[in-house]
């Protein structure tokens, strides 16, 4: 990781600390751990959430084969366009409130797999609650929701869409964090 990428990412946090959640980039050892706990031969497409600069990014691409399809989603349009250029074969969007309709317009039926790196927790409850909702439904009956938070807090609600298989504590990353790997469950009514 570039000096660059960590200077992007501290100027996003000064401009907006909520949305970004973390003064420094996701580590190579939370993407990682993250990226592992995918079952990479099933998965035919994916999504990725508030990829940033691409730490999860970069490991998610030696992941996927060339008919993956991959939607990334950020906000900041400065660390948009650079995942645009880094990653030309996947999809980039602006809005991960959004994510059913993007699908559709990329003429993905349903996700595979879809990773996280939002700082949930920070969100508005409403904002949060319409992310929740978005990749329950977009994801495929029994798939993967693995997202990293900075706390338990979010445990509650995600217990409400998802089955949580694990939560792994990776103490090697600034702050450490909590990754959740967490299973769609049936027969949710969302409101």
């Amino acid at each position: 990781m570039g000096l660059n990428e960590n200077f992007l990412f501290l100027r996003s946090f000064i401009q907006d600390p909520k949305r970004v959640g973390s003064v420094s980039p996701s580590s190579r050892f939370l993407a990682r751990s993250m990226v592992n706990q995918a079952p990479w031969h099933e998965i035919n497409a994916v999504a990725e959430l508030g990829s940033g600069t691409g730490a999860i990014t970069r490991i998610l691409n030696t992941k996927v084969t060339n008919t993956t399809k991959v939607l990334l989603f950020e906000m900041d349009k400065t660390m948009r366009n650079n995942l645009k250029m880094e990653y030309p074969n996947f999809s980039c969007h602006r809005n991960a409130a959004h994510l059913v309709e993007t699908m559709k317009d990329a003429n993905i039926h349903q996700l595979d797999c879809i990773f996280s790196g939002l700082p949930f927790f920070n969100f508005e409850p409403a904002i949060r609650n319409t992310l929740v909702e978005q990749i329950y439904e977009s994801l495929k009956p029994e798939g993967l929701f693995i997202a990293f938070q900075y706390s338990l807090q979010m445990k509650k609600q995600l217990t409400k869409y998802f089955n949580i298989d694990t939560i792994k504590y990776v103490p090697l990353n600034f702050p450490p964090a909590f990754v959740y790997v967490c299973r769609k469950r049936g027969n949710v009514i969302i409101k």
